[in-house]
């Protein structure tokens, strides 16, 4: 199933991921500081608040040069390995933005982008436990708010295998993956501009 996304949409949904991390700054690092370096929310809010600055009242002409102006804010403001990882996602899209609109596409490459920047498979306690079913519902056309909550949540019991918190093996189960969930409120604010309805 096709879900077309405009540039309008594109602006709606990082306004929303933006005005969600901003929300949930001091939750996201307190997320990290027992499994990372305690900074997933200021990095993620850094790097948002700079995006907000390249996006805003600008007049995009397709969805390429909008989602190259977003990877550019991520990749310079924020720090650790999420800044590289966002930031890849949105370099894929842009590259397939001005020819394929369709949002499962645009969604399959960031994850591809992410999983070859950041090497980490489904349960690996990373964002890609959010990205994989996310990316499938919406190829098929069946994104809800559910499918993000429960891939948000499956993080919680899983061993970290990549980053900061695989240091902590089994210690690492029974926090959430702190990726995860800014990836989560990242589907959310999607879902939120109604490209779905």
């Amino acid at each position: 199933m096709m879900t077309k996304l405009t540039v309008t949409t594109a602006q709606q949904w990082l306004d929303g991921f933006a005005a969600a991390i901003a929300a949930h700054k001091d939750y996201l690092s307190e997320l990290d500081t027992p499994i990372g370096d305690g900074d997933h929310g200021s990095n993620m809010a850094r790097g948002l608040t700079a995006v907000q600055a390249a996006i805003d009242g600008q007049d995009f002409a397709g969805l390429k040069d909008l989602f190259k102006a977003v990877a550019m804010a991520l990749i310079s403001k924020v720090g650790g390995a999420s800044g590289p990882l966002y930031g890849t996602a949105f370099l894929e899209m842009a590259k397939l933005g001005d020819q394929d609109a369709d949002l499962g596409h645009l969604l399959d490459a960031a994850l591809a982008g992410i999983r070859k920047r950041g090497g980490a498979a489904p349960g690996d306690k990373t964002l890609v436990d959010v990205w994989t079913p996310v990316v499938e519902a919406v190829k098929a056309g069946s994104l809800t708010q559910t499918v993000v909550d429960d891939a948000v949540n499956s993080t919680k019991d899983m061993v970290a295998r990549k980053g900061r918190a695989s240091y902590l093996g089994e210690r690492s189960v029974g926090h959430l993956d702190p990726g995860s969930v800014s990836s989560g409120y990242l589907f959310t604010a999607l879902i939120a501009t109604g490209v779905f309805a």
